[in-house]
């Protein structure tokens, strides 16, 4: 009976075995894109999770600069203490994976016995979270994000006002307006 329960709390603990684990972002996170995601740049990106829904980000953005669905995405020129700078944004997911073993040994003891699986759709987990990533460039296209860049602690607030603006507008014609 000790064996049994040994096993038992073994397998508790060792039940999911995590092969990918997306990242905990609290506020917002300034690094290199290309580590974040490899399909993105090698510039540095100011990183936020969006709770929103698909294509908010790019309505908002649309609507506070007034692109007319018209490069929304690259180089989106921003006006920040006189000077112009040129924002674009990437959206990815970032995602956990996880492997559940307790009904991948319950499948393989039942096909072991000759009976069908059970729980093939419960062998594995995966949980997602979407990410914004907003990449600056200077008309000498500087990367504006760099640690070593002049004017980068301006640039961070300015790109924490438009999180602030986003995350709590849900009327994106508000954000024109303000614009204006």
């Amino acid at each position: 009976m000790k064996k049994l329960s040994c096993i038992l709390m073994l397998a508790m603990f060792i039940a999911c075995i995590p092969t990918q684990i997306a990242p905990t972002i609290e506020t917002d996170k300034v690094q290199l894109a290309k580590k974040f995601k490899r399909d993105l740049p090698k510039s540095h990106a100011f990183i936020f999770e969006d709770p929103k829904k698909a294509n908010e980000f790019y309505n908002f953005i649309n609507m506070k600069y007034n692109r007319e669905h018209q490069d929304v995405e690259y180089n989106v020129p921003i006006k920040i203490n006189g000077n112009t700078y040129f924002l674009s944004f990437h959206e990815r997911e970032k995602t956990t994976k996880t492997i559940n073993l307790i009904p991948v040994l319950v499948d393989a003891k039942r096909e072991s016995n000759g009976n069908s699986t059970i729980f093939d759709n419960y062998h594995t987990s995966r949980a997602g979270c979407w990410f914004i990533l907003l990449t600056v460039y200077d008309n000498d296209f500087n990367d504006c994000l760099n640690p070593n860049y002049p004017n980068q602690s301006e640039i961070l607030e300015h790109l924490r006002e438009i999180k602030k603006e986003y995350l709590t507008t849900y009327n994106y014609m508000e954000s024109y307006l303000d614009n204006n």
